[in-house]
């Protein structure tokens, strides 16, 4: 059985990975600047956080983290580009990382609330990772 610990550091990963994919990929459709700063920042702060799952998946593990796959990063592409082919606004492209956004909220939550077991250090990575998307819905929701 994969080590709870693992599987966190992965679902994290994961999120992490699909958060930096969906900004790199809507932020050359940002025409306002000061929205493709606030996207700028948010995308440092997903770095950020895999940046610390990298720092200490070692500890747990002799494999990489996981990412998403090639057919998840190709559907996350193709989607943004379908759904903000007629409009690039602010409002739409805040509405589709709110979407995403929320779904890993949910998972990171669901993590956190059936797994007690979780080593502390792994518990405030996931934490902090909930956390910076709970204020990242916030952020985005000024631009709706």
């Amino acid at each position: 059985m994969e080590d709870i610990n693992v599987k966190v550091l992965d679902e994290v990963n994961k999120g992490t990975t699909m958060g930096m994919d969906a900004i790199h990929y809507v932020s050359n459709k940002v025409g306002d600047m000061k929205f493709k700063k606030v996207l700028d920042v948010e995308y440092g702060k997903y770095q950020k956080i895999a940046n610390r799952v990298s720092d200490i998946y070692s500890q747990y593990a002799s494999k990489e983290p996981q990412e998403t796959s090639a057919m998840n990063k190709m559907m996350t592409w193709y989607g943004v580009n379908m759904k903000t082919m007629t409009d690039q606004s602010n409002s739409k492209i805040s509405e589709l990382l709110l979407q995403g956004t929320n779904m890993g909220i949910i998972e990171g939550r669901r993590l956190l609330n059936n797994n007690p077991s979780v080593d502390a250090e792994v518990r405030q990575i996931l934490n902090d990772f909930v956390v910076m998307q709970e204020d990242s819905v916030e952020t985005l929701k000024k631009y709706l």
